[in-house]
């Protein structure tokens, strides 16, 4: 059995993160999002075919032509946007069943499972997993009836039922209805339209109920809620690198070869570092932290439920909380994010133009790659600073900053003779 998936967005609501490089490949805990994916589907398949689109070559030169020793067949969307098109993308590559999923959700391996043994007990065309939630108002509503799937219907507003979680199994003849599907009113080619038509023809749609963890990784603070995720979970202790004397590390907490963690840093798992890192002295990073590869944490800096991509820093006088900072970013002395609001609101985080609330009231700041900060910068909750960008000296950044930006604070002096 193959698996086809689907990496071709952009990730419009993930920038500043996505400025130069696709979604799929952004890391949480140190490793990108669609290795999450392939590794849960490795149990069940022999060969791993991605569609492609948005920087494309970023992706393959971080994915290779193997995974688990598995063979990776990249393949290019065809025109025009949507799920549908994105699978029917893989026509003439695949000749039997098939796994297509969305290349940038999280799932464990059950989901897997129980779909191949719902598709394979009902006989089915197509099969998909669902979930249970009680509020549909993000999700597309599954109507069932018994075994199979009655309908895929618009998101009904805040009531309970089933959602679509991305995860599919099909026969190949879903190719003949993915070239039959229609245009939405979103202006997409969507597979939900395609199983809608398969359930007209009296086509046979199953559905498999899944109760675990699943993510869907649209927003940066998804980002986070991921990575708090699979520290807890999956983290175990083990240190390779080295630990100075004086050093404080509580499990657990993963330390990658290379890494030397100083004396007076004080480290409360779970925690995640990678390679070749420089962690100290005298700092404190807090539960739920993944600091990536080349990176440096130094004197004074405390780090709180954040993701420090690879080659970034947090040298001097550093207070990051709950946030993301891409990679070759450097906060000059005294950078600090603000997480919290004075009335302990809600965090709102402009996405594609609009205020979203993330739902949570500690949200700090979500920083590109290749961001240079000077000393004693301030940074409001929830503001993003595009790739690229400098900011000068005491700035306060109490709006988003688009890429490649610079922004500096000039002062009048006061010059007196004497």
């Amino acid at each position: 059995m193959k698996a086809v998936i689907l990496a071709a967005g952009r990730g419009e609501r993930l920038r500043p993160l996505t400025d130069d490089r696709p979604k799929v490949i952004l890391k949480v805990a140190n490793r990108p999002i669609i290795e999450y994916v392939m590794e849960n589907l490795n149990p069940f398949v022999d060969e791993f075919i991605v569609v492609t689109r948005y920087m494309k070559e970023k992706l393959i030169e971080a994915l290779g032509d193997e995974f688990n020793g598995k063979p990776i067949t990249y393949v290019d969307q065809r025109p025009g946007d949507g799920t549908a098109k994105a699978i029917g993308s893989a026509e003439g590559l695949v000749d039997d069943e098939f796994i297509a999923v969305n290349g940038d959700i999280y799932f464990e391996e059950e989901a897997v499972r129980a779909l191949i043994a719902t598709f394979r007990r009902e006989n089915a065309d197509a099969a998909l997993v669902v979930k249970h939630f009680e509020d549909l108002s993000h999700f597309g509503r599954i109507e069932v009836g018994g075994n199979l799937v009655r309908a895929v219907l618009e998101k009904p507003g805040k009531v309970p039922g089933y959602a679509n979680l991305g995860i599919y199994a099909f026969k190949p003849d879903v190719f003949d209805f993915i070239s039959r599907t229609q245009l939405s009113k979103r202006g997409e080619y969507e597979i939900t339209d395609t199983l809608n038509l398969m359930i007209e023809a009296g086509k046979k749609v199953a559905y498999a109920v899944y109760d675990g963890y699943w993510n869907d990784v649209g927003r940066p603070w998804n980002m986070l809620e991921l990575n708090e995720y699979l520290l807890k979970t999956k983290l175990k202790h083990d240190v390779r690198g080295e630990v100075e004397p004086g050093a404080v590390l509580i499990p657990p907490v993963e330390v990658g070869e290379g890494t030397v963690i100083r004396s007076g840093a004080y480290i409360i798992g779970p925690v995640k570092i990678g390679k070749n890192s420089r962690i100290g002295p005298n700092c404190f990073i807090r539960p739920h932290t993944s600091i990536g590869d080349n990176c440096h944490v130094g004197n004074a800096v405390e780090i709180k439920n954040s993701i420090i991509m690879d080659n970034s820093n947090a040298p001097h006088l550093n207070y990051v909380g709950d946030s993301i900072i891409g990679e070759n970013s450097n906060l000059g002395a005294g950078t600090i994010t603000a997480n919290l609001r004075h009335d302990r609101g809600n965090i709102r985080v402009e996405i594609k133009g609009k205020l979203e609330d993330s739902g949570r009231h500690k949200l700090g700041a979500i920083i590109g790659h290749g961001v240079k900060t000077g000393i004693n910068v301030s940074i409001y909750p929830g503001r993003k600073i595009g790739s690229g960008s400098f900011i000068g000296p005491g700035a306060i950044i109490d709006r988003n900053v688009p890429p490649r930006s610079l922004v500096v604070v000039r002062q009048e002096k006061e010059v007196r003779e004497t």
